[in-house]
């Protein structure tokens, strides 16, 4: 990658935030969980209570994007077909058509994707995971590129429900959507929720997407980093601290780390893949051609915090994903 195309890739990064600007006020890992997600061609994963722009920012990257767009809005009601398509079968002619759901599309909404049931859920799973949908006994490819960016509540309990572990998987993102700080409240205030009539300019398109995306994985990453994403993805696995396989190497993490009795099931690989993606894009964000260890340690908690599944002493004793993935960064040595 030259620097002349790394410079203007990075001018468009800054200018994509500029006019989500327009709209958002703040929520800056919002923006940039977005934008990794793009550049990485994974999904994303929104969480937080009602009120904080997270659809209100997936429709603005839409915009910007120049991207076809669906939303989808979960309820317990929905049926898989409502989500993927299904055969219609056509009286005059004798015949089954097909008719393709909302998910055939560049950009998805899933609205509170945890007020539908696993079984609706899971008809995102191939589409998330393969890029296809089947319906009936065809399969049928979905246009490029292809984003899921779903929305959860995490306070309510009533009508919701988990999401499957294989489908948190298939997100290479979890943000958390905080409130805004006194400063922006006013600003978001002021507009009297009227943000969504502030215009934006289109600045990507389908060819200008992927040349981003090949941009990042053009990034340089040295095997000492390659061994240090592994390092602590193996550090949120219990039973690999202990493996004989690890040679040893978690021994003394093992032993001091005091709270492994928090984590009953650890991150896969696609975890270590994801790592090192949106480290590449961060570094591409901020203008470099090379991956630094604190390009890791800035993606690591979006990339794990859903991936690993706590026991029953970490809700007990108020533990969280994040401060266990803080603990994991500051035990496994930087190269």
């Amino acid at each position: 990658m030259s620097d002349e195309n790394q410079k203007e890739i990075k001018e468009t990064i800054d200018t994509i935030k500029s006019e989500l600007a327009r709209r958002i006020v703040g929520q800056k890992t919002v923006v940039e969980g977005i934008l990794t997600a793009v550049a990485c061609g994974g999904h994303i994963l929104l969480e937080g209570v009602p009120g904080l722009a997270k659809t209100l920012a997936v429709k603005t990257f839409a915009e910007i994007s120049g991207l076809s767009f669906k939303r989808i809005q979960f309820t317990p009601d929905l049926l898989p077909a409502d989500v993927s398509g299904t055969l219609i079968y056509e009286q005059g002619t004798g015949r089954f058509s097909v008719r393709k759901g909302p998910v055939f599309t560049n950009v998805v909404l899933a609205d509170e994707i945890n007020r539908s049931p696993a079984k609706v859920q899971s008809a995102l799973l191939e589409a998330m995971a393969e890029k296809q949908v089947t319906i009936g006994s065809e399969s049928y490819a979905l246009p490029e590129p292809f984003l899921v960016l779903a929305t959860q509540n995490p306070i309510e309990q009533e009508g919701t429900y988990n999401l499957p572990e294989a489908e948190l998987d298939r997100f290479l993102l979890k943000i958390l959507v905080d409130y805004p700080s006194p400063r922006e409240e006013v600003a978001i205030v002021k507009s009297c929720g009227n943000a969504h009539m502030f215009p934006v300019s289109r600045i990507l398109d389908a060819g200008k997407i992927k040349e981003i995306q090949c941009a990042a994985d053009s990034v340089k990453c040295a095997d000492k980093i390659i061994e240090y994403i592994v390092s602590i993805v193996n550090a949120t696995r219990p039973s690999a601290l202990s493996d004989k396989k690890s040679g040893g190497k978690f021994d003394s993490f093992s032993k001091n780390s005091g709270f492994l009795k928090y984590i009953n099931f650890g991150s896969s690989p696609r975890a270590g893949i994801a790592m090192l993606k949106c480290a590449k894009a961060h570094a591409l964000f901020d203008g470099r051609d090379f991956v630094l260890p604190e390009d890791v340690k800035a993606v690591a908690a979006p990339v794990l915090r859903h991936r690993i599944v706590l026991s029953y002493e970490a809700n007990a004793d108020g533990i969280t994903s994040d401060e266990l993935i803080e603990r994991i960064l500051n035990f496994v040595p930087i190269p």
